[in-house]
């Protein structure tokens, strides 16, 4: 789940590549050591989710920490409980916003790099192509112009673009989609943290937070985000290094609400108000911003990489800030904060100086009518870009940082228990133009990926088979105007910790053969090509990542490029015109096109020396033994000189083929062009709206290929495609099967076997990934799950080679010693101990979901610690042997294939796999979920009161769960109408009134049928107790502020922002997959499910909704209560473990240990 933060006020973003970001998203499947994430997500790329999964409308704050997050899945802490899958497939749209958020690599799993283009939505076109070499200030002037301007884009996308700057500067990026009925729309304000003032840190990020407070226009402090809660939208924002980003979507297919949302966003930028009463409440939400991320090892590591910067380089400041630096810091100085935001900005908030783009359902001359309307009036004050200051004038490295950087080494004890070696070379540009070049060539990516490859003779294989690593990454960082970093980090085994000269070594001698031997052209070739494959198949995604990867690429390429610039290689046809065609192509146009590209690399490789490199290493082992404490975060850590010889020994590595480095040899997955055939076209390909009639109409679902009876060996289902017309599929094949899960040790075994089988053949799948094709292995409490997916022309025997390892070759997916025994399950220990330094309102989450799901489906964090360690390797051997043994087979097939081959398919995996029969009686149980005790009227709701178990976090937090155990299609639809009054007003009561934290949040969570409304504060200001009796307080209220206001014309509106939201048209594939597997893994066969839901959404009334709340919250409450109680921070009395609960209804404050009780009376209602 990601961080359930709220929508507005987003925070600083520490940097983070895009290119990296990337290949997270294409690695998603893979076993990582998620170390620094906030919290486990795991829906994406073909993941399983949680069937008890976070549905909330709510908005995020971090919407940076969201996109990586969600993009690795954890190794399985809870135990995968799911029946359902989800398959969001990973949207790239923002896959150009660079400095988004830094990632420390040991959270990778042997993470390299894919093809650019993968996943990207696309653009557009209007008529001539603009093809000359342009930086984006003469883009600017080109785009003023009345010469059309083509925007390259994947031809799948049948969308209409226009691109316009007003008579005020403002460029505006205009995208016409009628197919849809959402409207996004994002703003980018080229100006962010570098630009604070000396003496005010924070500042640009607090006036980021002060836009949404009321302008004046629009006085409401929370006017804006009323009217977008009422329409089914959403809104965000964040401040980086060098921009600030605000953007929103909503239910944009009424054409006044479209008007009205643009102008009261418009607002933002031509008249805030800057009220000093909101000035004073909203330092108190940039402080709670600060305190949640005190323990949070991204941005402890981040501020250290500024304190190797010039300390007169903008990059150096110390870019959140929190009461320190805008209240206490400013009295002192005698400054006026509010005059300070003012002067911040008049000064750079500047219509030349910003980007708008939208994507809407409504015709570009109707778009351009609103933006003229909306965004007309904002001043253009005829600034000039902020980075003029300093770009190109002050060195970012050589002179005096806080500590300093080339030929050094930081080593820094870490909050978790990471271990990792980081190489960071400075890449500094000594003009503008030098950096465009940079852009347009991306010698970046390719070095990366050289690096970053997985396969044979790659340098991660190298450091496996010395025991010294688990994963490597390679990627850019810091990415600014002026300069980027180039990184590769290795996440180390113990043995690699005592090996780090070694491991750098190996990491010289790779960058050596590059220098010294021609990176071969198939490298540049197959990379081009399986670039454009993606961006061939490329289809639109979701806009409100969309628009603001657009705004982002609007500052950085030219008009041709805002769509194709970060999601395209070979950008440059010559030396003085860039790509001109929105054609995919096979291989380079001309060899100069190649060489362009050649000798950027070149250029990139001759700066990655040792003498240009600075080293950080991450480990507990440094805690006691250091001397410096970092003066933001209080991080301890050691900065001191490489010895000479070391770095001697580094300048004279060995050669890469005397230790079997080699370059990546030629794919042997990219797909054929016949294999790239579509068997059935798509029944409608205009990009028109469609009709309600015609969404409301079911899509057809998969029919039974092979139906083998309750005690044969399978149910197969089977759908050909033809609605998304892609040369892909996805194969999933569930064995169900008992006693995989049954105990906490088969728990870890399964968890164990998922993370060596992946590291054991990612040499072959590594591959295969890269050119598109993905798998998953998850073995689960009610049997083992296969999952295949990409483009189907190598995918059957892709699949039939991996399950073929997994069921019968069990030599080739097993640790084969004690050594890489130990190895895999010190991974999977850390992963666990992780849990420990997650937030405080994930930990609130976590036990509240615990006491909602049978212990045999989710096992305790402690009992999975406790029995992983005991783990031997013969046990592990046997486990796996028993798990392909029996079962009873379900698969699903769907996509490009016929039924003939479907049936061959599931024909070839039957044999791969072999295995016994089982009978009816043998079928494991599903999930179901444990019923909360009913609250008698009056009495106090059900409380589970846990101690933080990081000592050092100072935050409190509290979630509270109202539980419905409706299963009907309208107990669903009233719970999500419920969630959808609550959120704003909640948000607006305890975030903006009575600022008792930062992370605000409601919404509904789903296991199996069961629904539950919750909410959600985590606050460094207020105890544990204070912040439940302030939710209680609104819960309480609800009835008479919000429920009985309510007009008809609110209740169409909420009504109508969830019915579009469900009949919004698929735009991918793997979503009508994830929904039929959903169906048939759950045994309910329901496809029509949303279409039902519509139809119960269309009968409710105002009655209704005011019944369903007095069941749910007055009749029948089954409500919990779960609290974190700081050892640190807010006062509270510290939790006992215990209150000696034994049954019934809870009577006292429950502890931990209690908790276990309360689900063995779940589960015995359920029996009875």
């Amino acid at each position: 789940m990601a961080e359930p933060n709220r929508h507005t006020k987003a925070a600083v973003v520490p940097s983070f590549s895009a290119m990296f970001r990337r290949v997270l998203y294409q690695r998603g499947f893979s076993v990582a050591l998620l170390l620094l994430s906030p919290s486990l997500p795991s829906t994406e790329a073909f993941v399983p989710s949680s069937s008890a999964s976070w549905t909330s409308s709510c908005r995020h704050v971090n919407n940076a920490d969201q996109k990586w997050a969600r993009t690795i899945t954890a190794v399985p802490a809870s135990n995968g409980n799911s029946e359902d899958y989800e398959f969001s497939t990973p949207d790239f749209n923002d896959a150009d916003s660079i400095t988004r958020r830094r990632l420390v690599l040991s959270l990778l799993a042997s993470t390299s790099f894919a093809p650019l283009a993968a996943n990207a939505n696309s653009a557009s076109t209007t008529s001539t192509v603009a093809n000359s070499i342009i930086t984006p200030p003469a883009a600017e002037a080109a785009a003023a112009t009345t010469t059309p301007i083509i925007i390259l884009k994947p031809p799948l996308d049948k969308r209409t673009y226009e691109t316009f700057t007003l008579p005020n500067g403002l460029k505006v990026l205009l995208c016409s989609d009628p197919a849809s009925t959402t409207a996004a729309v994002a703003m980018n304000v080229h100006v962010g943290a570098c630009s604070d003032p000396v003496e005010i840190p924070g500042l640009a990020h607090f006036c980021e937070h002060m836009l949404f407070l009321g302008t004046e226009r629009y006085p409401e402090e929370d006017s804006f985000s009323k009217f977008l809660s009422s329409n089914g939208g959403s809104n965000n924002a964040f401040t980086d290094s060098e921009k600030t980003v605000y953007y929103f979507e909503f239910d944009g297919s009424i054409d006044n609400r479209l008007s009205e949302a643009l102008l009261r966003f418009g607002s933002f930028f031509s008249g805030p108000l800057f009220t000093e009463s909101a000035t004073g409440r909203e330092l108190n939400a940039i402080d709670s911003e600060n305190s949640k991320n005190l323990q949070n090892d991204i941005f402890r590591l981040y501020e250290l990489e500024k304190d190797r910067v010039n300390s007169e380089h903008p990059y150096s400041k110390f870019f959140t800030g929190n009461k320190s630096t805008l209240l206490e810091g400013t009295k002192r100085q005698g400054i006026n904060l509010r005059q300070q935001l003012v002067k911040f900005y008049e000064s750079y908030y500047s219509a030349n100086q910003m980007s708008l783009a939208i994507v809407a359902p409504q015709p570009i001359p109707q778009l351009q009518k609103y933006v003229s309307e909306a965004f007309g009036t904002i001043p253009n004050r005829d600034v000039n870009p902020p980075e003029d200051k300093w770009a190109f004038r002050i060195s970012p490295y050589g002179k005096s940082g806080l500590m300093p950087a080339q030929k050094t080494i930081a080593e820094i004890v870490p909050i978790q228990e990471l271990r990792q070696v980081t190489i960071t070379w400075p890449i500094v540009f000594s003009s503008k133009e030098e950096r465009e070049a940079f852009r347009l060539n991306k010698p970046d990516y390719f070095v990366s990926w050289l690096l970053g490859h997985e396969g044979v003779g790659s340098l991660l294989s190298y450091l496996k088979d010395k025991g010294w690593a688990n994963s490597l990454g390679a990627s850019d960082n810091a990415n600014l105007s002026d300069f980027i970093t180039f990184e590769v980090t290795v996440e180390l085994t113990n043995k690699g910790l005592e090996a780090i000269d070694d491991v750098c070594e190996a990491i010289f001698s790779y960058v050596r053969m590059m220098r010294e031997s021609p990176i071969p052209d198939s490298v540049f070739d197959d990379n081009l090509q399986l670039d454009e494959l993606e961006w061939r198949y490329t289809t639109k995604g979701q806009p409100g990542s969309y628009v603001q990867s657009l705004v982002t690429s609007m500052d950085q390429y030219p008009p041709s490029l805002y769509v194709a610039g970060p999601r395209r290689l070979g950008l440059k046809e010559s030396e003085e015109t860039l790509l001109s065609s929105s054609d995919p192509r096979t291989s380079f146009k001309t060899k100069e096109q190649r060489d362009i590209i050649k000798l950027a690399c070149t250029d990139l490789i001759t700066r990655l020396t040792v003498d240009n490199s600075f080293l950080t290493v991450f480990s507990k082992t440094f805690e006691g033994k250091t001397s410096n404490v970092e003066k933001w975060y209080g991080t301890q850590f050691n900065n001191r000189p490489i010895p000479m010889s070391t770095l001697m020994r580094w300048q004279n590595s060995v050669p890469a083929g005397s230790i079997g480095l080699a370059y990546p040899r030629k794919s042997p997955f990219i797909p054929s062009e016949q294999g790239l055939r579509v068997k059935k076209k798509p029944k409608q390909s205009d990009p028109k709206a469609l009709s309600f009639e015609e969404k409301i109409k079911p899509i057809p679902p998969p029919t039974v290929i092979r139906d083998d009876g309750d005690d044969g060996r399978w149910t197969a289902y089977f759908k050909q495609d033809e609605r998304f017309g892609k040369p892909k599929a996805f194969l999933i094949f569930q064995l169900l099967t008992g006693e995989l899960y049954s105990t906490p040790l088969q728990a870890s075994l399964a968890s164990l076997y998922q993370q060596c089988a992946a590291d054991k053949l990612n040499e072959y799948t590594y591959d295969a990934l890269l050119a598109g094709l993905t798998y998953d292995l998850q073995v689960m409490p009610r049997g083992v799950r296969l999952t295949f997916g990409g483009y189907n022309d190598k995918l059957k025997n892709f699949a039939t080679y991996v399950s073929s390892k997994l069921a019968r070759d069990l030599d080739d997916v097993l640790p084969s010693n004690e050594e890489e025994f130990e190895r895999y399950k010190d991974n999977l220990l850390r992963a666990l101990s992780a849990f420990k330094v997650k937030p405080p309102y994930a930990h609130a989450i976590y036990y509240s979901s615990l006491a909602q799901v049978p212990r045999s489906f989710q096992y305790t964090n402690e009992q999975l610690v406790a029995a992983l360690k005991g783990t031997t390797l013969p046990q592990l051997v046997d486990y796996v042997k028993s798990l392909w043994a029996s079962g009873k087979g379900e698969a699903l097939i769907q996509g490009n294939y016929d039924k003939k081959e479907a049936l061959d398919i599931i024909n070839t995996i039957d044999k791969t796999l072999s295995f016994k029969t089982i009978t009816p009686d043998q079928y494991p149980a599903r999930l179901k979920p444990l019923p909360l005790p009913v609250i008698p009227p009056g009495e106090k709701p059900t409380r589970l009161s846990i101690s933080e178990p990081n000592k050092s976090d100072n935050n409190a937090a509290s979630h509270i769960t109202l539980q419905s155990l409706g299963k009907s299609e309208r107990d669903h639809v009233l719970i999500e109408i419920l969630a959808a009054i609550i959120e704003e007003p909640f948000y607006d009561n305890l975030r903006t009134k009575q600022q008792l934290g930062y992370i605000v949040s409601s919404g509904v969570k789903a296991v199996d049928q069961s629904r539950t409304l919750i909410v959600i504060v985590q606050s460094n200001v207020a105890p544990a107790e204070k912040i439940t009796s302030s939710m209680i307080k609104f819960l309480d209220g609800v009835s008479e502020t919000l429920l009985n206001p309510l007009t008809s014309i609110d209740i169409e509106l909420f009504v109508k922002g969830l019915v579009d939201k469900r009949l919004e048209p698929d735009k991918q594939l793997a979503v009508e997959v994830t929904r039929n597997w959903s169906e048939i893994a759950s045994g309910r066969f329901q496809y029509d499910r949303l279409q039902s839901e519509v139809g119960a959404l269309l009968a409710i009334t105002k009655q209704d909704i005011v019944d369903f709340w007095d069941q749910l919250y007055v009749k029948e409450r089954r409500m919990l209560v779960s609290e974190i109680v700081p050892k640190l921070g807010p006062t509270s009395k510290e939790p006992a473990l215990s209150s000696g609960y034994s049954g019934g209804v809870p009577a006292a404050v429950l502890g931990i240990d209690d908790i276990d009780q309360l689900r063995a009376n779940g589960e015995s209602s359920i029996t009875s």
